[in-house]
């Protein structure tokens, strides 16, 4: 029989199958000795080598390379807050090649789902950035846009330019999430910045729009701060438009500090966490916190109330030097990064972070979290912030994000949908 053309040509391809071996770290567990079995773009079996074969998989596991000893099998992590890398700025690009620069500086080290987060700028630079991003995003390359600002605290600015700061603005929430065509997922937001809070602020705006807000550079009270976590909790409750889970901008950087007379809003921010209304952001680099904190906010709040986050700028996996961090000049020494400032000689705020967040889920472990745990609050918990059900672990059915490391979590091999990065 002679076969049509157009038949074969629609004839269904066989899958791509291959298995992945090593300590397999899943959501709940740890399986020593396991494999991920990978079919296309898709994982299809997660589990030990001795029930591989029962499954149907016994051969796929067969025909894997034999891991290197002590090789960890994690899930491709997901960073909900990161401004770039590789030498690239989200804040700062002009194209999409210098987006994907700092996209793929992070995908290569094991990050395969991240925000491409922005910074206070004047109002066109924003919607121009946003633009740029949400086409980047329409192709699938990020998960979406997180921006940190405007409508901030100049108190707890940090990083930001303090000359750009601005008063909450209905207008500008709409027209930033409209630029990002369903996009734009979450903006940090202080509560105490008139226009904000309130039945009319912007913080409304943004649910209404799709977007979360986040609290952040904030010098807010603790009651000014609870007013926002329940408002937003209450109109995320009635569907107002965004879905998701609110988050704190990274808790403690940016914020009045927490004081036994005067809680601010790092105290609203655990109290809210406790009660599993809020996720906080942890920056667990060295750097922005000590690694005792880190261990101690995971240990009061819960693992799912923590997602481990980078705040990486474009020095990101490159040397030291003079960089951008949009309308901002850093400088990197000794792979920590602060405004430059000709008055401070060790340099001014911290501004970003130069981590991976490999790198963090490291400090983590080292910090005294058990490697399950750590894994989970870069990955599967911040999946559960954007209400994504594809990516964020190895479980049967989602895509096929596989990062696999040595015993030092240094990164050996990458996939992305099934894909070698």
């Amino acid at each position: 029989m002679v076969t049509d053309p157009a038949d074969a040509q629609d004839s269904p391809r066989p899958p791509s199958v291959f298995a992945l071996r090593g300590d397999v770290v899943t959501p709940d567990r740890l399986i020593h000795d396991g494999a991920v079995v990978v079919a296309d773009d898709r994982i299809v079996w997660v589990g030990p080598l001795e029930e591989a074969a029962a499954a149907g998989v016994g051969d796929e596991v067969a025909r894997a390379d034999e891991p290197t000893p002590g090789a960890y099998v994690l899930p491709g992590l997901v960073d909900l807050h990161n401004h770039g890398g590789g030498g690239a700025s989200f804040p700062d690009a002009t194209s999409v090649d210098d987006v994907m620069t700092a996209v793929l500086e992070h995908r290569r080290h094991g990050t395969t789902t991240l925000l491409a987060s922005l910074v206070t700028a004047d109002r066109e630079t924003l919607l121009d950035r946003t633009r740029l991003l949400a086409e980047v995003a329409d192709r699938g390359e990020v998960a979406g846009i997180h921006a940190e600002g405007p409508f901030l605290s100049a108190a707890r600015c940090g990083a930001q330019d303090p000359h750009w700061l601005v008063a909450g603005d209905v207008t500008l929430a709409r027209e930033l999430a409209e630029a990002a065509r369903g996009h734009l997922r979450t903006m940090t937001v202080a509560p105490e910045v008139d226009g904000v809070t309130g039945p009319g602020g912007a913080a409304a705006a943004l649910v209404r729009s799709g977007v979360i807000p986040s609290l952040g550079h904030t010098d807010a009270s603790a009651e000014d701060a609870e007013a926002l976590l329940r408002q937003v909790a209450e109109d995320l409750g009635r569907g107002e438009g965004a879905t998701g889970r609110m988050t704190a901008t990274h808790l403690f950087n940016g914020m009045r500090p927490l004081h036994h007379r005067d809680p601010g809003p790092v105290a609203a921010c655990l109290a809210a966490a406790s009660r599993g209304d809020l996720v906080v952001e942890l920056v667990g680099d060295g750097v922005h916190l000590d690694p005792a904190t880190v261990r101690t906010v995971m240990q009061t709040v819960g693992v799912d109330q923590v997602a481990l986050v980078t705040d990486a700028m474009a020095a990101a996996g490159m040397a030291d030097g003079d960089y951008d961090l949009g309308p901002q000049s850093v400088v990197v020494r000794d792979g920590v990064a602060r405004l430059a400032d000709p008055e401070e000689p060790e340099g001014g705020a911290i501004a970003g972070s130069t981590a991976h967040l490999l790198d963090v889920v490291r400090r983590t472990v080292l910090a005294g979290v058990p490697l399950v745990p750590a894994v989970r609050c870069a990955s599967w918990v911040p999946a559960g912030v954007l209400g994504m059900t594809d990516v964020g672990g190895l479980v049967a059915g989602r895509r096929a994000d596989v990062v696999v490391t040595d015993r030092d979590l240094t990164v050996q091999h990458v996939c992305r949908g099934g894909r070698p990065v």
